[in-house]
């Protein structure tokens, strides 16, 4: 008889597994740390780790996955919400997002060491996959309500959340870059600063939106002191 499984103590090792590799990566880093270490600290066996996750990476995969879902999850009461115009909702999802990796800035840090190496270049690609089947939906139906209000001045609400996932994509990548910049020395405060405003002055004119019509995260000064310092 095939063996049953029992889908609650699945989840539960799953987790187990994901908790010690995200423990891992926080402190020791992604490049130093070994399956041997996920094993030590379970002890436990290569086998029955493979049996949810068959290599480092997938670990790691793992890891920003559930991230991705604890992030989503919160967003959820904002998408729902019925009082709450297009344009805010927007707000609130582009803020919710900001709040849920700034409540855990050790991992994000950690994510992002991962991220500039030119070794993960595959865990980057899945991430912005990931990221683009999650956040499509997502903004695709705050657009609609923007365009069924009469708030957001364009036709198709699928297209514009592909291209707003660009815009994002593009502005997070040079995030990186100046992150890194900030921690070389090479790049300024007020450069960072600078590049916030031409990124929401494009996704106001995306949208259809007049100037000045959206307050994001990123525009808010203590924000960017506590990415850029």
């Amino acid at each position: 008889m095939p063996r049953t499984v029992n889908a609650h103590a699945h989840r539960v090792r799953r987790a187990a597994f994901l908790d010690i590799a995200q423990q891992l990566i926080q402190t020791k880093g992604y490049e130093t740390m070994s399956i041997q270490d996920v094993l030590d600290a379970l002890n436990t066996s290569r086998g029955a780790l493979y049996h949810y996750f068959d290599s480092k990476q997938a670990l790691l995969e793992g890891v920003v996955d559930r991230f991705a879902d604890g992030a989503l999850a919160t967003l959820q009461p904002i998408l729902d919400d019925r009082t709450l115009p297009a344009a805010r909702k927007l707000e609130h999802v582009f803020n919710g997002i900001a709040q849920w990796k700034a409540d855990r800035k050790d991992l994000v840090l950690a994510i992002l060491q991962i991220w500039t190496s030119d070794a993960n270049a595959i865990v980057r690609e899945k991430v912005r996959r990931l990221t683009s089947q999650r956040l499509a939906p997502i903004l695709a139906r705050i657009i609609q309500q923007g365009i069924d209000e009469g708030a957001f001045q364009i036709r198709s609400a699928e297209g514009t959340a592909m291209v707003v996932l660009a815009l994002l994509q593009g502005m997070q990548e040079l995030a990186v870059e100046q992150f890194v910049g900030r921690q070389k020395g090479t790049v300024s405060f007020e450069a960072v600063q600078a590049t916030v405003p031409t990124f929401v002055e494009a996704l106001e004119r995306l949208l259809g939106l007049a100037p000045n019509s959206l307050t994001l995260p990123l525009t808010d000064a203590q924000t960017l002191r506590f990415w850029f310092g």
